[in-house]
Formats: structure tokens, C-alpha cells, sequence
């Protein structure tokens, strides 16, 4: 969730630390800092708040380096305060910077506090610094003496160490957070996102858990936990990798939601041809397992989750095969019952998420017939630990919540789905139609984001309430509840979604005129009980708004309702999140929020 960068060059790079570190600024953070080797001692200079507050402090002093590592911080332990930021430093000549949770660090920390060493922050990171340095008084070795602490570390971290008696090499260590090298002509770079490195880079190397490694400016070397050297696989950038910034839009928020036809044409690029989702789509492997698969399990986190819930009720309702689907920070804490001849599938934006990578090396040892995720960055962590895995293509997303990444998503699953359902040979006339339908799919998002002045003005109307409930039925009750979330997240307004059949069980008590209810209303089979339901809500003198297929028009009575253009209903859940995403946005810009860095979020969540 935090942000490490740090290069080691022949030249002068703390810049480029700078640079790094603004670029993972869309992950969301509290406070930065870095730290430079000099030779006379670390050189430490950390702010409280944005990147701009420590670009000022540099431009107040004199702190320059060939060897140093930054971060930006998103509190765990200890609450944003200038003596909690990182780097944390050890008696002038250890600084770390650490993303992840040192489980076992009240116990590290007492036994330091017994050897002489004075805490100054509440962190479990300064625990690390001070461990270093303890086992560097009988162990010269910097390498060495890491190795040494990561066997005593309990629980996830990436970290980078920097040692001013060694001022020429950084050390990184990894156990289930992201670290990523950068290797380019006499220079090393790290980062916790390759997005972070510089992109002068020419390979970039994922390490894995357990691994250490030790860069230097010529040269890198990478460690298994016992201290043997290891080979890990080097592979070329991808240009995508890299934002190209805001461009017109004032917000990144704003331009990922308009970029969506264009999202939605590479998810699908070479995966449909003449109506038939391609053979290429998927591997032979995975072909074979689809034959014989009577269950299929999903486990993903926050809008991830959502996807999957979608696509669920396409599964079942196409294909007829049982699709159960379950939150990741759940799933491998219920003793899950594996079912028979079962595909496990992770979703995950980032590929790194902590709880979906723990549900999948979970899953793995418990029986699935297969692991298949469904992923934004290719070579993450779930990509990696997955038999296979289907590329959203979705590109780098800022923002922190997510838009482009749920409507990429879907996508690639609508396509599994409709794979599936030709590969078991069900309904072929209808597999057929629902693969034209979804290859309209750019032009009705386009058409939907047309709607933007309607959504805008129903925003202003909403903008200063406390409460809003969403409500939805079948395939599009996960759409509401994406778009409580989103509302949440983006407008800090309390928010909750309901499947509009389960009003009369507790949510009617809530209705009042001073509560906005927000309805999804499809033209499908679950029309006339929503009809009912949106009924219910203005009896009851609630404040109803109605996202609506325009076909339904005849049958709805409502002052407040924004049309739009018939989609079909196999890609209508993607078509009407969208609108929902740009309500969240206009509400958050009404309010004042900081829409790309909504307050205690993170972007890739890799602490559980």
C-alpha cells in the first residue's frame, strides 16, 4: 500500500528518487521522505502530507546522493506523524523503508529496548533499522546481516536498506509485498510498483518471496533466504506501464471513466471474430478444464469482487454450472469445502493484492482442478502463482478507485463466459447473439458517457446529503452495491446497497424525504417487481432516482430519471456502472474531495 523507491547510480539520483515517489502517489499516502548515504552519517529529510511538502523541504537543504530510497507512507502502526514517516534511520548509519506488517515486532522491540536502543516513532519499521544494526556490531556484512533479520521477521514486508559505511549498494528483501528491480546501464533502481522506476530502465526483475538481493550500480544479485544465489527471469518493460498523466481532464478519475470505450476495444482486441469468442482466447490447458469443470469458485476483493459477483449470474444463468463467489479475506479463513472438478478464479486489479494472493496460494494446495486469474499487470505476484491468466489490458489506472479496471474486468469475463458455454455446447444461437452484443460494447459506453451533463446535474441535488441507498435486482444488484462503494469512497457520504426485493425486510425503515434511493432499472425479466419496489420507496416519501434502459419509459413514473440507450441485457451491468462511476466523481468535485486520492484509501492494498 506504501511506496518504496531507490536507485543506486554513478551520479547524483536523489531526483530521481523524487520522481519515483510522486509517480506512486496515486496509491495513497499520509506522509514521505528519503534518506542518501554521504559517508558522514544518513541523510534524512521526511514530511508530513503530499509529495509537495517534501520537494519543499529538499529545496531548503542540501541533501545529495548516489545511493538513496524513499517512500511515501500510508499508516499501519502509528498515526501520520513526522516521527512515524519513513525512512526510519539507526544510529546515523541504517535506514529502511518497509511496506508490509512485522507481526512479531513488540517482541523484536523489547528485546532492542533490553540492548540499549531508543525508540522514536510507534512504527514496526524502526524495529528493522535498529535489528540491522544490532546484528551488524558482530556481522560486517550488510547482505549477510539482512538475511539474518528477515529470518526473524514475522509476517509481510518489502523493504530497502541503505548502510552509510557501505554507501555503494542497497539490499532489498520481499516475503508477500511487491519489489520490483530496474536494471539499466550503470544504474539500479527499485520500487514497489514498476511505474515508479525511471524509464530510462531497459529490464525490470519481480522478485519473489524470500528472495534478498544487493544492487549496486554496475551490478545486482539476487539471494534465496538461506543466502544462495538465485536466478529470476529479466523481462522488458511494457510502455503501458507508465502514466502519460491527466492530459485534458482535471482529474485522473475523470479521464480513466471517459477512456473506457477505448479500454473496452483492447480487452476484446483478437479475442472475438466473427461472432465467436477466438480459440487463442485461452490455452489448450485451460480448454481441457473447461470440458470437464462442474463448479467454478471466484475469490477477489472490493470492486473486484463485484466483477465476480456479475459474473456469477452469467455463469449460472448461461452455462448452468454452479459459481460460488467469495471475498478474499474471508474465503481462507471459513475452511472452505473444495468442490468437485472445480476452477478457481482471482480477480485482482493490481495483481498484488495481499488477501487474493494469500486465498490463491491457499486454493492451490486445497484440490482445484485449475488457478486462473483475471489481472491487470502482467507478471504480478497472482499472475504468477496462477496456471494461467487472462489480461484486462486496462493499462495503468491512477485513480484510486477503481473504473476502467471494473469494466476491463467484466469484460474478460463476459468473454470466459461465453468461451465456456461454446466449449459445453450450450444454447449456440444465444452464445452467438450475446457475442455480437458484447462487441458493441465501446459504442453504447460512449453513448452512456454522453449522459454526463444529466448525471452532473442529479449530482448537485445530492451533493449534500448524509445517507444515499442504491438498489438493484439479479445481475445488476452487484452494479448497485459498485456503486455504494464508489460513492463511499469518492464522496465520503455514507452510502448502502440493496437487492431492491429485500426492501421490506429493515432498509424501508430508513426511507424518508431526505433520503435519495437510487435505482438501476434494466429492461429484463426483473422489471415489473423493480417497478414494485421503486413504488414501495415513493409511498414511503423517499427521494427516488432512476438510471433507466429508455425502453422501460412507459412503464416508470418518475420525475427523477436519467435514459439510456438499450444495450441487451448481457452487457447492461457494465453499460450502467459507468454513469454510477461518474456520479460518485461529480459529487466528490461538488464536495472538494481529492477524487483521485480519496482520504485513508490505498490503490494496491498489500497489507491484509
Amino acid at each position: 500500500m506504501c511506496g518504496i523507491v531507490g536507485v543506486v547510480s554513478k551520479k547524483q539520483i536523489v531526483s530521481n528518487v523524487i520522481e519515483g515517489l510522486k509517480k506512486l502517489e496515486y496509491r495513497g499516502y499520509d506522509s514521505a521522505g528519503v534518506a542518501t548515504t554521504t559517508g558522514d552519517g544518513i541523510k534524512n529529510i521526511r514530511t508530513i502530507g503530499k509529495m509537495k511538502n517534501l520537494v519543499k523541504a529538499l529545496a531548503k537543504t542540501s541533501i545529495e546522493g548516489s545511493c538513496a530510497i524513499g517512500h511515501t507512507r500510508w499508516a499501519t502502526h502509528g498515526k501520520p506523524s513526522l516521527v512515524n514517516a519513513h525512512p526510519h534511520v539507526s544510529h546515523d548509519n541504517i535506514a529502511v523503508v518497509h511496506n508490509g506488517i512485522i507481526e512479531n515486532h513488540l517482541a523484536l522491540k523489547s528485546f532492542l529496548l533490553n540492548s540499549g536502543y531508543n525508540y522514536q516513532s510507534d512504527t514496526d519499521t524502526e524495529t528493522i533499522a535498529h535489528l540491522i544494526h544490532n546484528i551488524l556490531l558482530s556481522e560486517k556484512d550488510l547482505l549477510k546481516a539482512c538475511i539474518k533479520c528477515m529470518k526473524m521477521l514475522h509476517g509481510s514486508f518489502a523493504m530497502a536498506v541503505i548502510c552509510d559505511d557501505m554507501p555503494d549498494k542497497i539490499i532489498l528483501a520481499k516475503n508477500a509485498c511487491p519489489l520490483v528491480i530496474g536494471i539499466a546501464a550503470n544504474e539500479k533502481s527499485v520500487a514497489s510498483d514498476v511505474s515508479a522506476l525511471p524509464q530510462s530502465i531497459e529490464h525490470v526483475i519481480y522478485l519473489e518471496d524470500g528472495d534478498l538481493a544487493e544492487i549496486t550500480a554496475n551490478s545486482y544479485q539476487i539471494y534465496d533466504e538461506s543466502g544462495q544465489k538465485v536466478h529470476r527471469e529479466k523481462f522488458r518493460p511494457h510502455p503501458n506501464s507508465f502514466s502519460k498523466g491527466k492530459e485534458a481532464y482535471d482529474h485522473y478519475m475523470q479521464k480513466e471513466i471517459y477512456e473506457q470505450p477505448k479500454v473496452a476495444q483492447l480487452a476484446m482486441s483478437g479475442r472475438i471474430e466473427n461472432n465467436r469468442v477466438t480459440d487463442n482466447f485461452i490455452s489448450h490447458d485451460l480448454k481441457m478444464v473447461l470440458k470437464k469443470l462442474e463448479n467454478i469458485h471466484i475469490v477477489a476483493c472490493g470492486t473486484s469482487y463485484h466483477a465476480g459477483l456479475v459474473a456469477g449470474y452469467w455463469i449460472e444463468k448461461l452455462v448452468k454450472v454452479s459459481c460460488r463467489i467469495d471475498i478474499a479475506s474471508e474465503y481462507r479463513y471459513r475452511s472452505p469445502v473444495v468442490p468437485k472438478n472445480a476452477l478457481f478464479i482471482t480477480i485482482s486489479q493490481s495483481g498484488e493484492t495481499a488477501d487474493s494472493l494469500a486465498a490463491l496460494k491457499f486454493a492451490k494446495k486445497s484440490g482445484y482442478l485449475f488457478t486462473l486469474s483475471v489481472c491487470n499487470v502482467d507478471n504480478s505476484a497472482i499472475c504468477r502463482e496462477s496456471d494461467e491468466t487472462l489480461l484486462t489490458k486496462a493499462g495503468i489506472e491512477i485513480g484510486v478507485a477503481s473504473t476502467k479496471s471494473l469494466t476491463s474486468q467484466l469484460i474478460v469475463l463476459g468473454l470466459l463466459t461465453l468461451k465456456l458455454a461454446e466449449i459445453k455446447n450450450i444454447e449456440p444461437r444465444i452464445v452467438k447473439k450475446m457475442t455480437k452484443e458484447l462487441s458493441t460494447i465501446s459504442a453504447v459506453l460512449s453513448q452512456a458517457l454522453h449522459q454526463s451533463k444529466k448525471v452532473k446535474a442529479l449530482a448537485e441535488s445530492i451533493a449534500n446529503k448524509d445517507h444515499v441507498l442504491f438498489l438493484g435486482r439479479g445481475q445488476h444488484y452487484p452494479i448497485a452495491m459498485e456503486a455504494a462503494l464508489k460513492f463511499k469512497e469518492i464522496s465520503y457520504i455514507h452510502a448502502e446497497a440493496y437487492a431492491a426485493g429485500e426492501l421490506k425486510h429493515g432498509p424501508l425503515a430508513l426511507v424518508d424525504n431526505n433520503m435519495p434511493v437510487i435505482t438501476v432499472c434494466p429492461n429484463d425479466q426483473l422489471l415489473d417487481k423493480l417497478i414494485s419496489n421503486i413504488e414501495e420507496v415513493k409511498a414511503r416519501g423517499g427521494q427516488m432516482y432512476v438510471f433507466a434502459d429508455k425502453t422501460c419509459n412507459s412503464k416508470i413514473k418518475n420525475n427523477n430519471h436519467i435514459d439510456f440507450e438499450n444495450c441487451g441485457q448481457f452487457i447492461s451491468p457494465i453499460v450502467f456502472n459507468v454513469p454510477f462511476q461518474l456520479l460518485a466523481y461529480y459529487v466528490g468535485v461538488i464536495r472538494g474531495n481529492d477524487v483521485d486520492q480519496p482520504r485513508n484509501l490505498a490503490k494496491s492494498v498489500t497489507v491484509e
